[in-house]
């Protein structure tokens, strides 16, 4: 019989009861011919905003998602009806949202770019909904996860480095200032992703931003509310996965997912691939770590490029590498205005650094400030971001001069430059540009207006503010936030592993040029900064020697250190913090791309089976159907797509995968050290520029009118 009669007959056996509900999965999900036949069934059109979050209920009946437009929205896949849209108390983008289990699909917790998680009833009012939140972490909230067959408790982790284990019986809200209550592991890193093994759910995976996967043994972990809470990052912990070429950099985790048997572990990273180990496995505690060479080489800083938030012209199933346009002559008629100014700030900072270099001096600033906003996870098309924070930002532009600063996040290099603003006068400002990723979690670039002089100190008026972020002078900004940050604002799941900052419907608020009170209050804000500035470095040093201390005494402990088993490449994984990949069955791994497609590929062999474009930019979610082979996917575009082997004949076409591969490789690299900043950040140099060159010319002409006055007399 063939395999369509079989799947005919098991689905009739499955209505009548004759077979488990789980054994068409099992059946058919490892068959190739069912892989490549996938096609798109349905668009589900529920939000105004990028679905940043989607999950199937137990029964596979219902999709809840959450979006950018800050609602959750329970869905029939199959007659595409809207069973319940909720405007939850979010003020930031959704980034995570689940079922409670066994509690009738009528409980829901949800997290997003404002750090507060929210317990959601169904049946109750809007006001009694908005009440149950825990503004516990500080920074954003990145992902929420249930605990199988528990409808009671939950875990969150955040870019405060904390995972956090909330019980609902004790407690349905939490506003406290500064709450530790309920921090389960402090990892002292951003903490991005994690995952419960379905089958030993004690078992807790957690991705970091310093690039290490860490298993804990939630048997050994305690809060300070249950009363046993130790504090130490390696208590628990039983497993320690890093792939040997990361060892030395900061690469963002940006999905976790167990296997069905809780046998693997599929990590994907930012900027990089997607790796499969086996957490019993200990084969990489005898490797030999990177020469001194090779580290060397890593702690060379890269040449930067700067993208504006908003450019998403290197992503979609349309994206092209820059070699491969300028080879081809390329000129599209099209090209938009967020990607012209990025091409802009381009060729700046690359001036700025060949200025830089054939000096070979470094140029002292000094500013007093510095503006820093918190990072975040995810964006939208139109406000195209890649993050999307929790902090709002302000300005406050000096009368002679000014330091811009964005956060960013890469590996633990800095490099600077110089360019003058114009090359028209002598007496113009120059522009001098400055990276580093010293950061806690983030790195900065930092612009300052000075003098002609490179070495002559600037001087900026400022106020930063931000989960954990202090700033003073002579020191770069320190978030406690996304390392390897992908801008997270004002939208979707994209982010950029190379930059970061936040927004939370509030744009930068220009307050002109500072008036005498102004100044002096400038000047009070400034000792104050300072202040608050070395007690950050104060708390930055004791938390690196902490730190260090940690993973010495996990040296001596009995740490498994799995290696790599599988390496699944082909995709990119570049733009957003959120890149999920999953199993789909026994036999096959799929994983999102910046490329706008869904590749499939073979788990035992890595060969890539299938290419599925589901996007226009990104394609970010991933979530099989808990007992059919169908697959719901969402990314920037303002949909989810349910996708089902409807195809009469496997459709994979491989010269276009072929070719798409080969296009995510070349732009993969030449995206890997690119920093995306908000639009902002170029309108606040141009409008500071353009503010030192009018009290120039105004000085000019007092100084013209005195000596006119004085020639009279």
């Amino acid at each position: 019989m063939s395999c369509t009669g079989n799947l005919v007959w098991d689905v009739n056996k499955r209505l009548i009861g004759y077979s488990e509900p789980n054994s068409i999965r099992t059946n058919y999900l490892g068959r190739r011919e069912f892989v490549q036949r996938l096609k798109l069934e349905a668009t589900l059109n529920v939000h105004d905003g990028c679905v940043n979050t989607i999950s199937w209920n137990d029964t596979g009946e219902y999709i809840l998602s959450g979006s950018d437009d800050t609602f959750l929205v329970i869905t029939n896949p199959y007659n595409k009806k809207v069973k319940k849209s909720i405007r939850s108390g979010h003020r930031a983008n959704i980034f995570s949202a689940k079922f409670m289990p066994h509690t009738n699909d009528q409980e829901i917790i949800s997290c997003s770019g404002d750090g507060i998680i929210y317990y959601t009833h169904t049946e109750k009012s809007p006001e009694y909904n908005r009440q149950c939140q825990f503004t516990c972490h500080y920074g954003t909230a990145y992902e929420i996860m249930t605990v199988p067959n528990d409808p009671y408790t939950f875990l969150s982790c955040g870019e405060d480095g904390t995972v956090r284990w909330f019980d609902l019986r004790t407690k349905t809200s939490c506003t406290k200032e500064d709450c530790k209550d309920d921090i389960l592991i402090n990892c002292r890193r951003a903490a991005t992703s994690i995952s419960i093994s379905p089958l030993v759910p004690y078992y807790l995976a957690v991705g970091c931003s310093d690039s290490s996967v860490r298993i804990y043994d939630r048997r050994m972990l305690g809060t300070r509310a249950t009363g046993n809470y130790t504090g130490r990052g390696t208590t628990g912990m039983c497993v320690r996965f890093v792939p040997a070429h990361l060892s030395n950099k900061s690469c963002r985790v940006t999905s976790l997912c167990y296997s069905e048997d809780g046998q693997e572990v599929l990590v994907s990273y930012s900027s990089d691939y997607i790796y499969l180990f086996d957490p019993k496995d200990d084969q990489a505690r005898e490797l030999k770590g990177p020469s001194e060479e090779r580290r060397e080489e890593l702690r060379q800083p890269p040449v930067k490029r700067l993208r504006l938030r908003g450019d998403w012209s290197d992503t979609g199933p349309r994206a092209r590498p820059e070699s491969e346009r300028e080879r081809d002559g390329e000129q599209s008629p099209n090209v938009s205005l967020m990607q012209r100014m990025s091409d802009m700030l381009s060729r700046w900072f690359e001036e700025a650094s060949e200025a830089q270099g054939s000096r070979g001096t470094r140029p002292q600033t000094r500013p007093r400030g510095e503006s820093s906003v918190a990072p975040s996870r995810h964006t939208v098309p139109s406000v195209g971001s890649e993050a999307a924070g929790s902090s709002g930002e302000s300005l406050s532009p000096p009368a002679t001069s000014s330091a811009l600063t964005t956060t960013s996040s890469t590996n633990n290099t800095s490099s600077s430059a110089t360019m003058t603003g114009s090359r028209s006068g002598a007496a113009e400002p120059v522009l001098s540009l400055h990276y580093s990723s010293e950061g806690t979690t983030t790195s900065t670039i930092k612009l300052d207006f000075t003098d002609e002089c490179p070495s002559a100190p600037a001087r900026a008026g400022s106020s930063s503010e931000g989960h954990g972020a202090v700033s003073g002078p002579q020191e770069r900004s320190q978030l406690q936030g996304a390392e390897d940050a992908e801008d997270t604002s004002g939208g979707c799941r994209r982010a950029e592993p190379t930059a970061a900052e936040g927004q939370c419907g509030r744009g930068p608020q220009w307050r002109g040029p500072l008036s005498p009170e102004w100044e002096g209050q400038s000047q009070s804000q400034s000792q104050s900064q300072s202040q608050r500035s070395a007690a950050a470095r104060i708390q930055e040093l004791f938390r690196r020697r902490k730190e260090r201390r940690e993973m010495e005494e996990s040296e001596t402990q009995n740490i498994r250190r799995p290696s790599v088993k599988m390496v699944y490449k082909g995709h990119r994984n570049s733009r957003t913090m959120i890149k999920e990949s999953c199993f789909w069955g026994n036999n096959f791994v799929m994983s999102g791309s910046d490329c706008g497609h869904i590749f499939i590929w073979d788990r035992h062999t890595a060969e890539h089976l299938m290419l599925l474009e589901a996007d226009n930019h990104v394609v970010n979610c991933l979530q099989p159907h808990p007992f059919d082979p169908i697959l719901a996917s969402s990314g920037i575009d303002y949909d989810i797509k349910i996708w089902s082997p409807l195809e009469e004949s496997p459709s994979f076409n491989r010269v276009l995968a072929d070719e798409v591969i080969t296009r995510n490789e070349l732009m993969l690299e030449e995206t890997r050290n690119t920093i995306t900043v908000p639009a902002s950040f170029m309108l606040r140099m141009l409008a500071s520029l353009n503010h030192i060159r009018t009290d120039r010319q105004e000085g000019d002409r007092s100084e013209g009118s005195g000596q006119e006055n004085e020639d009279e007399q």
